[in-house]
Order: C-alpha cells, then structure tokens, then sequence
C-alpha cells in the first residue's frame, strides 16, 4: 500500500502559509503554522481529534478568517482579498466534506448538476450531461445516476460528493476525513480514488484525517499537528522514526504493519 511517486513541481507553490494564527476565545487552536503545497501534491494533515485540522482546511478555503499570519492559495493572499474575489476562488478550489453533504431530496444526477448551473452561466444541456457522465465514470459509478442518495452506501455516498466537487474541475482538493465511518475495505478504495484524482485531474490535495493507512496511501508528505504546530514533516516514515510519546501511541493505536 505505498504511495506511488508523483509528478509534483516543487517550484510551484499552490499554497503558502506563513505565521498563521486561530484561536476560539482562550482557545488557541493553531499557534504559528508554516505551510506549504506543491503543484501536484498530495498532503496529509495528521492529529488527533481537535487539533485543529479541519480548522485549517477551513481558513484555506475561507470559511474562517485567521487571527494572524498570511494565507496564500493560487496566488491570491486571503486576508486582503474581496468577497468576489474569494467566491472566483472558491471554483478552483474543491472541498470534500466528511458527512459528503449531497442534497437528499436531489438524485445524484441533479446533485451533480447543481454546482454546474448554479457556476456555469450560459452552459448548455450537452455540456451539462458530458461532465456528470465524465465525473460518474471517474468515481466508479456511473450506475447510480438516477439514485437517491438514501439508495447509496456510505462509501458510494462519499465518491459521489468527490465527483460533485470535481465537477467544476478545481486546481486543489480539500478532503475532511475521507475515510471517517466507513470499513476497512470502503477505505481503501477511496483512498485508491484519492490517488486516481491526483493522477486524472492533476490536482493538489490537502487531507485531513486521523487514519494512517490512509495517510500512507495517499500522501507523497505527512505534517504532524501536535500542541497547535506543525512538529513533525516528511515521508510516512520520517514523520514516525522517532520515539516523540506524541507521535509513537499514535503510530501504534493504528496497528499499521
């Protein structure tokens, strides 16, 4: 299950942070992040539950506004830009939820073609049906179009909401705990879509998980959030040769071989 290398330009920063601050009134969630995103990477943010790791997904996308510290993402700095400028963003930007957040009284088809109409003025019923059609046999599941998403499996529930956001062919994937609730052999195949997504559509990836053997599938580096921080950065194994009591539980907790 090791991640194949990828084609990433290391001259190319798609995200760049510096500084970066977030605190919940006495709480302080991140205290100084420097980070990182390469053009054609896939990143793995590890830690435990409320570290802060979905908080920064978060900030990314601009769904939270940071304390302090600069956020850069495609060349456009987040604290200074405008409202419109941050929905343009937004398009190039695909954020996979955890819970997959499709619309229950939608069939995945309409679920699909909502963010092409709601984005794309002026797109006609043809180009409407090619990209559902093109994103339905990206995931695997081209079957299911006329399905209701209470019809779905947990893991078919989650490839449709990674195929409604690239729908609008985004420049970066930002994935929340793609593999939360699902089982083991469900894991392993979206974690194999991850990689296929990276590799189809030339993203980069920000993920966000807890879960090793998805860290060690799909991450060509892995940041370690501890304390607020990013303390540990590197390969798989870098990040884990060490005898830090923060890092090796969590190491041994996942049973991973």
């Amino acid at each position: 299950m090791e991640k194949q290398k990828a084609n990433i330009d290391m001259n190319n920063e798609v995200i760049r942070i510096r500084g970066l601050q977030k605190s919940f009134g006495d709480y302080h969630v991140l205290r100084g992040i420097d980070l990182d995103l390469y053009q054609g990477e896939n990143l793995v943010v590890l830690g435990r539950s409320g570290t802060g790791k979905s908080v920064l997904i978060k900030l990314i996308s601009g769904m939270l506004y940071p304390d302090t510290g600069t956020i850069n993402v495609l060349g456009n700095e987040l604290t200074t830009i405008t409202e419109k400028e941050m929905e343009a963003l937004r398009i190039r930007i695909g954020f996979s939820f955890q819970n997959s957040a499709l619309y229950d009284s939608m069939t995945v088809r309409k679920n699909l073609e909502f963010p092409l109409v709601r984005n794309r003025k002026g797109i006609t019923r043809k180009e409407i049906d090619t990209n559902v059609h093109s994103v339905l046999d990206a995931v695997g599941l081209s079957q299911t179009i006329n399905q209701m998403p209470s019809e779905l499996s947990g893991g078919q529930r989650k490839r449709i909401g990674i195929a409604r956001t690239l729908i609008l062919n985004p420049e970066i994937m930002l994935y929340d705990e793609p593999t939360a609730g699902l089982d083991p052999i469900t894991c392993i195949e979206i974690n194999e879509l991850i990689n296929e997504v990276q590799q189809r559509y030339n993203t980069s990836s920000i993920v966000i998980t807890h879960d090793l053997t998805c860290a060690k599938m799909v991450g060509d580096r892995v940041a370690m959030l501890l304390d607020g921080q990013f303390q540990r950065v590197g390969s798989f194994d870098e990040v884990f040769a060490t005898d830090d009591a923060r890092v090796k539980p969590f190491y041994d907790y996942n049973f991973i071989e």
